[in-house]
């Protein structure tokens, strides 16, 4: 079963001091991230390129299905563009810090470290939950279902080839559900 949480608690997350924990603070801003970009993958997330952000829209191919998927840069995502800005390589997050081969393992460190962050974030706000980077797609598309968002957009935006297979994911997920899906 796949969980998701509610806009509420997104927003708990999102309004931490975590000024003083560095950690927390790039684990809560990378979740963030994701689930401004619709639920986006963390593998998609760490390979995205600075190129791959043009004409304020984001563009990139999914790693899973190789589907290109398109998106307007907002606000948000400027902001925490903006806090980790990285010149050091061609990639747009500071995920993976070197081009040298160890990409790979550099975006699966970086996941590790992140996941357990957001379980001391969880605590830190009161859900009693393990809360990883999986559970930013599971909100987005429940939220925006919740939204009366078209089931096609919903289903474009988390790169799906049918609405069939939306329809079956989002019946997938459990979540308690919240009337304040404004975020």
């Amino acid at each position: 079963m796949k969980r998701c949480i509610v806009i509420d608690e997104i927003r708990k997350i999102k309004e931490l001091d975590l000024s003083r924990n560095p950690n927390l603070d790039f684990a809560r801003d990378m979740f963030i991230f994701s689930f401004c970009t619709r639920g986006m993958s963390f593998i998609d997330m760490a390979y995205l390129k600075k190129t791959d952000l043009s004409n304020g829209c984001l563009s990139y191919r999914r790693k899973k299905t190789g589907q290109l998927l398109t998106m307007e840069w907002t606000g948000q995502m400027q902001d925490i563009f903006d806090k980790y800005r990285y010149v050091g390589t061609s990639y747009l997050l500071p995920i993976i810090s070197r081009e040298d081969g160890s990409e790979r393992r550099q975006y699966q460190s970086q996941m590790r470290k992140i996941n357990r962050h957001l379980k001391d974030i969880a605590r830190l706000i009161g859900l009693s939950l393990t809360l990883s980077l999986y559970y930013t797609r599971h909100s987005w598309a429940t939220i925006a279902r919740g939204k009366d968002v078209p089931l096609s957009v919903i289903s474009e935006g988390l790169g799906h080839d049918s609405e069939t297979t939306t329809q079956i994911y989002l019946d997938s997920i459990k979540c308690k559900h919240s009337i304040n899906y404004k975020f």
